[in-house]
């Protein structure tokens, strides 16, 4: 990026402003800008690309620019064990949740190696969207053996958040986790569920988490929006 492309980034920027143009409206031509502003169309073009990068316009081919609703970004540190709901909350927005069901199932592989179950074993088997400001940002499926759940969770009884169920009706303090994230495949079905608009990207966190007695109670896979969720960590030398 050049500098004179972050100097017509922010001058587009102020005269969004100065227009009080909102979420949906449509911003001038390439050609329009580069007049208005007495720069080349290559220069707004970098500028504009910056702005899509950013989440704060989204260009239809075809049709022009528009400008996106931006959110606060949920910035979360990797050394630290949050809840989807707490980073929501924690970035001060509201959350809300559409819970799609709750079973009991055999455990899937994957799942039984992560929870070191037999194959046999039974889990259950949470799916859920998390909404932040009535937009969704989060699609969680949560797996808890059986053993451990026994009888507490189900769609009837479960409200809020699923760490403060655990340790309410079943006793399980969830207290420290193994993350790994990961680029979902292409073509992963629950990206779809978090794809507000076509520029959208998703992560996904497959998340084995412990109790204070180091047991292996939940597995997750959690796809978050990455112009939502921002995750960073300190190295030290």
């Amino acid at each position: 990026m050049s500098v004179k492309q972050q100097y017509i980034k922010a001058e587009i920027e102020r005269w969004i402003q100065q227009e009080e143009m909102d979420a949906g409206d449509r911003l001038p031509s390439e050609s329009e800008l580069a007049g208005q502003f007495n720069v080349c169309r290559t220069t707004v073009r970098g500028a504009i690309r910056l702005l899509k990068n950013e989440g704060k316009l989204f260009v239809k081919h075809g049709s022009g620019t528009y400008i996106t609703r931006t959110m606060q970004t949920i910035p979360s540190s990797l050394d630290r064990l949050y809840s989807i709901g707490d980073m929501i909350v924690s970035a001060g927005l509201v959350e809300e949740q559409r819970l799609e069901y709750i079973r009991k199932l055999e455990a899937p592989a994957e799942v039984a190696f992560h929870l070191e179950l037999d194959k046999q074993d039974s889990v259950i088997m949470m799916e859920r969207s998390r909404m932040a400001n009535g937009e969704p940002v989060a699609h969680s499926i949560n797996y808890i053996p059986a053993s451990f759940a026994g009888d507490t969770l189900d769609e009837q009884h479960f409200k809020g958040s699923l760490f403060q169920h655990l340790e309410r009706e079943s006793g399980i303090r969830i207290v420290s986790a193994d993350s790994q994230i990961i680029v979902p495949a292409p073509g992963d079905p629950h990206c779809r569920k978090l794809a507000v608009h076509p520029e959208a990207t998703v992560l996904l966190m497959k998340q084995t988490h412990y109790d204070e007695m180091n047991r292996r109670v939940l597995y997750s896979l959690d796809y978050v929006r990455s112009d939502i969720f921002t995750f960073w960590i300190r190295r030290l030398r």
